[in-house]
């Protein structure tokens, strides 16, 4: 797919690191909640390798954070989500789905809970602080909700454990996945949780202060030598294969829980208020007719505009939501939203690619 540039405005925000990583060579962005994501320094095949050996350091600042505080900030929060906030812990970070009122897919954040009435919810691309307001507003319910002033560092790959004790303290290596805790740097205090948008494992430092931030990302490069360390960004082919879902992509809010597999996140018992129960009640109750899942395809490009996957028949049976070449299975892989009669292991698809019908197969999420 042909790539175009994007013209700079004060409607698509740089991030405190944007300069550096332009320096560093960035190649290409995208936009995500309004703001620049770097999406490849290099070669994305290069990059792929690199990650699932050494260690990358991403500028993630899209990824924006809604604070809610105030009397009614978890209820607020569980009214959002499917998922049963009621014993949740500070010190933990969750994945929840957020949902309409027709049980459609509004977002997919990771939330932090930092006091029992201040949370943080880190988004994925789609408006989710309009959305809060609105709720709050409704309901007439006692809270402050606002964009925090946080951009986010992920340091990911085998490798980013090592390098992460060597900047923080052996304390960090004792953080378990999906926790969160507080550590400091030069007298500089950072919230870091063991998370990150890659199977390769690794965390996601958030900076409040962005004078620390920037000695902390030139310490990053001059620490990680030892270890290969490159800047980075997320790589559509290993999240792809790992099963990680990117919001805007694989799902919509056209699309519910079920249909992306999150079923175990939905709780539908009486003891939990949301918004959308009593229509992902119905939707369980008659079943769903579709489902993401895996697939593979018998080529090494593709351009991702608008693709139908076809039986036997010709007729269309899903379409692929995202695809990219992975440089493991020598093929595309990718995402797709599929009729479940059609969602089994191996079973044969085609695309018209060019006027040329392109074979492959159903897979598993995930794909590795």
């Amino acid at each position: 797919m042909k790539n175009f540039y994007i013209s700079k405005s004060r409607r698509v925000r740089s991030t405190p690191f944007t300069k550096k990583i332009e320096e560093q060579g960035v190649k290409s962005y995208t936009v995500y909640n309004h703001m620049l994501l770097p999406t490849s320094f290099s070669n994305v095949d290069e990059e792929y390798l690199h990650l699932k050996k050494d260690v990358q350091l991403w500028d993630v600042s899209v990824q924006r954070e809604i604070e809610i505080s105030g009397k009614d900030a978890h209820q607020l929060v569980q009214l959002m989500t499917c998922r049963d906030l009621s014993k949740s812990k500070v010190g933990s970070c969750y994945y929840v789905p957020l949902i309409d009122s027709n049980g459609g897919m509004v977002n997919d954040p990771l939330i932090y809970k930092l006091e029992d009435n201040i949370w943080r919810v880190c988004i994925a691309d789609s408006d989710v602080l309009l959305y809060a307001k609105g709720i709050a507003a409704g309901k007439k319910l006692n809270v402050k909700i606002f964009e925090a002033n946080i951009d986010t560092l992920a340091v990911q790959g085998p490798k980013s454990f090592k390098l992460m004790e060597d900047v923080f303290g052996k304390e960090i290596s004792k953080l378990k996945f999906f926790k969160y805790d507080f550590f400091k740097f030069k007298n500089n205090k950072f919230l870091i949780s063991r998370s990150g948008f890659s199977k390769q494992g690794g965390y996601e430092i958030h900076v409040e202060n962005v004078k620390a931030g920037l000695e902390l990302y030139d310490y990053f490069f001059e620490e990680g030598k030892k270890y290969n360390i490159k800047p980075g960004a997320p790589n559509h082919a290993e999240r792809i294969e790992g099963g990680l879902l990117s919001y805007g992509n694989d799902m919509l809010i056209s699309d519910n829980p079920f249909e992306c597999g999150f079923e175990k996140l939905v709780h539908l018992k009486d003891d939990v208020e949301f918004i959308g129960k009593d229509s992902l009640k119905k939707i369980l109750k008659n079943g769903i007719k579709r489902k993401l899942m895996g697939v593979k395809i018998n080529s090494d490009s593709l351009n991702l505009t608008s693709v139908d996957l076809l039986n036997k028949k010709k007729q269309i049976i899903g379409n692929l939501r995202s695809a990219a070449f992975s440089p493991t299975f020598k093929k595309i892989v990718g995402i797709a939203m599929i009729n479940k009669e059609y969602c089994k292991n191996k079973e044969i698809f085609n695309i018209n690619l060019n006027d040329n019908l392109i074979d492959g197969e159903v897979c598993k999420l995930p794909i590795i």
